[in-house]
Protein backbone atom coordinates (compact mmCIF):
# COMPACT_ATOMS: atom_id res chain seq x y z
CA UNK A 1 0.00 0.00 0.00
CA UNK A 2 2.85 2.39 0.83
CA UNK A 3 4.41 1.71 -2.55
CA UNK A 4 1.11 2.40 -4.29
CA UNK A 5 0.68 5.65 -2.42
CA UNK A 6 4.23 6.74 -3.19
CA UNK A 7 3.92 6.05 -6.93
CA UNK A 8 1.85 9.17 -7.72
CA UNK A 9 4.25 11.24 -5.62
CA UNK A 10 7.24 9.90 -7.55
CA UNK A 11 5.53 10.50 -10.87
CA UNK A 12 4.70 14.06 -9.84
CA UNK A 13 8.30 14.62 -8.80
CA UNK A 14 9.63 13.30 -12.10
CA UNK A 15 7.14 15.39 -14.06
CA UNK A 16 8.10 18.54 -12.15
CA UNK A 17 11.81 17.80 -12.70
CA UNK A 18 11.24 17.35 -16.45
CA UNK A 19 9.27 20.59 -16.70
CA UNK A 20 11.94 22.54 -14.82
CA UNK A 21 14.71 20.99 -16.96
CA UNK A 22 12.94 21.90 -20.20
CA UNK A 23 12.17 25.40 -18.94
CA UNK A 24 15.82 25.93 -17.98
CA UNK A 25 17.39 24.36 -21.07
CA UNK A 26 15.11 25.83 -23.74
CA UNK A 27 16.74 29.31 -23.87
CA UNK A 28 20.14 27.65 -24.34
CA UNK A 29 18.76 25.37 -27.04
CA UNK A 30 17.16 28.31 -28.82
CA UNK A 31 20.39 30.30 -28.62
CA UNK A 32 22.44 27.49 -30.18
CA UNK A 33 20.08 26.69 -33.05
CA UNK A 34 19.54 30.39 -33.77
CA UNK A 35 23.29 30.84 -34.18
CA UNK A 36 23.28 28.09 -36.83
CA UNK A 37 20.15 28.98 -38.82
CA UNK A 38 20.35 30.69 -42.20
CA UNK A 39 19.74 34.48 -42.27
CA UNK A 40 16.59 34.08 -44.38
CA UNK A 41 14.93 31.84 -41.79
CA UNK A 42 16.27 33.33 -38.56
CA UNK A 43 13.75 36.17 -38.29
CA UNK A 44 11.12 35.15 -40.84
CA UNK A 45 10.11 31.75 -39.48
CA UNK A 46 9.66 30.27 -36.02
CA UNK A 47 10.57 26.60 -35.80
CA UNK A 48 11.73 24.44 -32.94
CA UNK A 49 13.50 22.08 -35.30
CA UNK A 50 17.05 23.02 -36.37
CA UNK A 51 18.13 23.48 -39.95
CA UNK A 52 19.17 24.34 -42.52
CA UNK A 53 22.52 25.10 -40.92
CA UNK A 54 25.15 27.72 -41.66
CA UNK A 55 28.32 28.99 -39.98
CA UNK A 56 28.01 32.46 -41.50
CA UNK A 57 27.37 34.18 -38.17
CA UNK A 58 30.46 32.63 -36.59
CA UNK A 59 32.63 33.67 -39.55
CA UNK A 60 31.31 37.23 -39.42
CA UNK A 61 31.83 37.36 -35.67
CA UNK A 62 35.45 36.22 -35.83
CA UNK A 63 36.47 38.10 -38.99
CA UNK A 64 34.55 41.38 -38.89
CA UNK A 65 34.45 42.19 -35.15
CA UNK A 66 36.85 42.45 -32.21
CA UNK A 67 35.45 39.26 -30.72
CA UNK A 68 38.79 37.38 -30.70
CA UNK A 69 40.41 40.22 -28.73
CA UNK A 70 37.52 40.35 -26.29
CA UNK A 71 37.71 36.58 -25.92
CA UNK A 72 41.40 36.70 -25.01
CA UNK A 73 40.74 39.52 -22.53
CA UNK A 74 38.06 37.43 -20.84
CA UNK A 75 40.35 34.41 -20.71
CA UNK A 76 43.17 36.42 -19.11
CA UNK A 77 40.88 38.08 -16.57
CA UNK A 78 39.05 34.85 -15.64
CA UNK A 79 42.18 32.69 -15.35
CA UNK A 80 44.10 35.23 -13.26
CA UNK A 81 41.04 35.79 -11.07
CA UNK A 82 40.70 32.05 -10.44
CA UNK A 83 44.41 31.62 -9.65
CA UNK A 84 44.57 34.59 -7.24
CA UNK A 85 41.27 33.58 -5.62
CA UNK A 86 42.46 30.02 -5.04
CA UNK A 87 45.81 31.06 -3.55
CA UNK A 88 44.43 33.63 -1.11
CA UNK A 89 41.27 31.68 -0.28
CA UNK A 90 43.29 28.62 0.71
CA UNK A 91 45.73 30.68 2.78
CA UNK A 92 43.07 32.67 4.62
CA UNK A 93 40.64 29.79 5.14
CA UNK A 94 43.37 27.46 6.42
CA UNK A 95 44.77 30.13 8.74
CA UNK A 96 41.42 30.92 10.38
CA UNK A 97 40.66 27.22 10.93
CA UNK A 98 44.08 26.07 12.18
CA UNK A 99 45.60 29.13 13.87
CA UNK A 100 44.51 30.93 17.02
CA UNK A 101 43.39 34.26 15.60
CA UNK A 102 41.28 36.65 17.63
CA UNK A 103 38.02 37.54 15.94
CA UNK A 104 38.47 35.04 13.11
CA UNK A 105 34.74 34.42 12.90
CA UNK A 106 34.23 38.16 12.61
CA UNK A 107 36.79 38.28 9.78
CA UNK A 108 35.08 35.51 7.83
CA UNK A 109 31.64 36.97 8.51
CA UNK A 110 32.77 40.42 7.36
CA UNK A 111 34.05 38.94 4.09
CA UNK A 112 30.73 37.22 3.48
CA UNK A 113 28.92 40.44 4.33
CA UNK A 114 31.01 42.28 1.73
CA UNK A 115 30.04 39.65 -0.84
CA UNK A 116 26.36 40.49 -0.33
CA UNK A 117 26.74 44.05 -1.64
CA UNK A 118 25.44 44.55 -5.19
CA UNK A 119 28.31 44.80 -7.73
CA UNK A 120 27.10 48.19 -8.96
CA UNK A 121 27.31 49.61 -5.44
CA UNK A 122 30.95 48.53 -5.19
CA UNK A 123 32.00 49.29 -8.77
CA UNK A 124 31.45 53.06 -8.69
CA UNK A 125 33.70 53.88 -5.68
CA UNK A 126 36.24 51.33 -6.87
CA UNK A 127 36.44 53.05 -10.25
CA UNK A 128 37.23 56.34 -8.49
CA UNK A 129 39.99 54.68 -6.46
CA UNK A 130 41.48 52.91 -9.48
CA UNK A 131 41.39 56.12 -11.51
CA UNK A 132 43.56 57.83 -8.88
CA UNK A 133 45.93 54.84 -8.86
CA UNK A 134 46.18 54.78 -12.64
CA UNK A 135 44.43 51.41 -12.93
CA UNK A 136 41.28 52.58 -14.71
CA UNK A 137 40.62 50.96 -18.08
CA UNK A 138 43.09 48.15 -17.36
CA UNK A 139 42.69 44.42 -17.01
CA UNK A 140 44.53 44.58 -13.68
CA UNK A 141 41.86 46.89 -12.27
CA UNK A 142 39.12 44.61 -13.60
CA UNK A 143 40.74 41.57 -12.01
CA UNK A 144 41.00 43.40 -8.69
CA UNK A 145 37.31 44.29 -8.88
CA UNK A 146 36.36 40.67 -9.61
CA UNK A 147 38.25 39.57 -6.50
CA UNK A 148 35.76 41.51 -4.37
CA UNK A 149 33.21 38.88 -5.41
CA UNK A 150 35.24 35.70 -5.75
CA UNK A 151 37.59 35.99 -2.76
CA UNK A 152 34.93 36.33 -0.01
CA UNK A 153 32.97 33.45 -1.50
CA UNK A 154 36.08 31.27 -1.73
CA UNK A 155 37.17 32.01 1.85
CA UNK A 156 33.72 31.35 3.26
CA UNK A 157 33.31 28.08 1.39
CA UNK A 158 36.79 26.70 2.18
CA UNK A 159 36.50 27.84 5.79
CA UNK A 160 33.55 25.53 6.26
CA UNK A 161 35.36 22.79 4.35
CA UNK A 162 38.61 22.97 6.36
CA UNK A 163 36.72 23.34 9.64
CA UNK A 164 35.06 19.98 9.11
CA UNK A 165 38.37 18.23 8.33
CA UNK A 166 39.86 16.48 11.42
CA UNK A 167 43.18 17.94 12.51
CA UNK A 168 44.27 14.43 13.54
CA UNK A 169 44.95 13.67 9.87
CA UNK A 170 47.62 16.36 9.75
CA UNK A 171 49.02 15.30 13.11
CA UNK A 172 49.39 11.74 11.86
CA UNK A 173 51.27 12.98 8.80
CA UNK A 174 53.58 15.10 10.95
CA UNK A 175 54.24 12.14 13.24
CA UNK A 176 55.33 10.21 10.14
CA UNK A 177 57.91 12.90 9.37
CA UNK A 178 56.04 15.54 7.37
CA UNK A 179 56.41 19.21 8.15
CA UNK A 180 53.35 21.39 8.67
CA UNK A 181 53.58 22.51 5.05
CA UNK A 182 54.15 18.94 3.87
CA UNK A 183 51.10 17.72 5.76
CA UNK A 184 49.06 20.50 4.23
CA UNK A 185 50.22 19.73 0.69
CA UNK A 186 50.02 15.94 0.95
CA UNK A 187 46.94 15.50 3.13
CA UNK A 188 44.73 18.58 3.30
CA UNK A 189 44.80 19.68 -0.33
CA UNK A 190 44.11 16.23 -1.87
CA UNK A 191 41.20 15.69 0.52
CA UNK A 192 39.92 19.18 -0.28
CA UNK A 193 39.94 18.66 -4.05
CA UNK A 194 36.11 18.75 -4.49
CA UNK A 195 35.92 21.99 -2.51
CA UNK A 196 38.81 23.55 -4.41
CA UNK A 197 37.24 22.66 -7.76
CA UNK A 198 33.91 24.12 -6.62
CA UNK A 199 35.56 27.41 -5.64
CA UNK A 200 37.44 27.49 -8.95
CA UNK A 201 34.25 26.93 -10.95
CA UNK A 202 32.34 29.61 -9.06
CA UNK A 203 35.22 32.07 -9.44
CA UNK A 204 35.50 31.39 -13.16
CA UNK A 205 31.74 31.70 -13.60
CA UNK A 206 31.54 35.04 -11.79
CA UNK A 207 34.51 36.50 -13.68
CA UNK A 208 33.65 35.09 -17.10
CA UNK A 209 30.06 36.32 -17.08
CA UNK A 210 30.61 39.65 -15.31
CA UNK A 211 29.04 42.64 -17.03
CA UNK A 212 28.69 45.33 -14.35
CA UNK A 213 32.33 45.67 -13.36
CA UNK A 214 33.55 45.38 -16.95
CA UNK A 215 31.11 48.04 -18.13
CA UNK A 216 32.24 50.55 -15.50
CA UNK A 217 35.95 49.73 -15.28
CA UNK A 218 36.72 49.33 -19.00
CA UNK A 219 36.29 52.12 -21.52
CA UNK A 220 38.43 51.22 -24.54
CA UNK A 221 37.46 48.60 -27.09
CA UNK A 222 40.87 46.95 -26.81
CA UNK A 223 40.30 45.99 -23.16
CA UNK A 224 36.64 44.99 -23.30
CA UNK A 225 35.63 41.53 -22.20
CA UNK A 226 33.09 39.30 -23.92
CA UNK A 227 29.83 40.39 -22.20
CA UNK A 228 30.50 44.11 -22.76
CA UNK A 229 31.89 43.58 -26.27
CA UNK A 230 28.89 41.49 -27.25
CA UNK A 231 26.46 44.03 -25.80
CA UNK A 232 28.07 46.77 -27.88
CA UNK A 233 26.92 44.94 -31.02
CA UNK A 234 23.30 45.71 -30.14
CA UNK A 235 22.74 49.01 -31.93
CA UNK A 236 19.68 51.20 -32.22
CA UNK A 237 19.10 50.46 -35.90
CA UNK A 238 21.25 47.42 -36.70
CA UNK A 239 20.42 44.36 -34.59
CA UNK A 240 22.81 41.60 -35.63
CA UNK A 241 20.93 38.83 -33.85
CA UNK A 242 22.73 36.02 -35.64
CA UNK A 243 26.16 37.25 -34.57
CA UNK A 244 24.88 37.95 -31.06
CA UNK A 245 23.54 34.39 -30.75
CA UNK A 246 26.83 33.01 -32.08
CA UNK A 247 28.81 35.11 -29.61
CA UNK A 248 26.58 34.03 -26.73
CA UNK A 249 27.09 30.40 -27.70
CA UNK A 250 30.87 30.83 -27.68
CA UNK A 251 30.66 32.49 -24.26
CA UNK A 252 28.70 29.54 -22.90
CA UNK A 253 30.97 26.83 -24.36
CA UNK A 254 33.71 27.08 -21.68
CA UNK A 255 31.04 26.90 -18.98
CA UNK A 256 29.52 23.81 -20.57
CA UNK A 257 32.94 22.18 -20.81
CA UNK A 258 33.81 22.97 -17.19
CA UNK A 259 30.56 21.58 -15.81
CA UNK A 260 30.65 18.53 -18.09
CA UNK A 261 34.19 17.57 -17.03
CA UNK A 262 33.97 18.50 -13.34
CA UNK A 263 30.33 17.81 -12.44
CA UNK A 264 31.18 14.98 -10.05
CA UNK A 265 33.69 17.04 -8.06
CA UNK A 266 31.43 20.09 -8.18
CA UNK A 267 28.46 18.27 -6.65
CA UNK A 268 30.64 16.64 -3.99
CA UNK A 269 32.29 19.91 -3.05
CA UNK A 270 29.06 21.87 -3.02
CA UNK A 271 27.35 19.34 -0.78
CA UNK A 272 30.34 18.98 1.55
CA UNK A 273 30.83 22.70 1.89
CA UNK A 274 27.15 23.30 2.58
CA UNK A 275 27.00 20.61 5.27
CA UNK A 276 30.31 21.35 6.98
CA UNK A 277 29.90 25.11 6.88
Amino acid sequence: MAAVKSLPARLSLYAAAIVIAIYSAFPIYWMVISSLREPTSLLSTVSLMPGPFTLEYYRNLLELTDYPTHFMNSVIVAVVTVVVTMIFSIMIAYAVTRQRIRGKKLIVGAMLYAYMFPPLLIAIPMFTIFARLGLSDTLIGLIASHLTLTLPLGVWFLWGFFKGMPFELEEAAMVDGCTRLGAFLRVVLPLSLPGLITVAIFSFLLSWTDYTFALIMIGSDANKTLPVGLASMVGSFDLRWGEIMAGSTLIALPLFAAFALLTQYFIQGLGAGAVKG
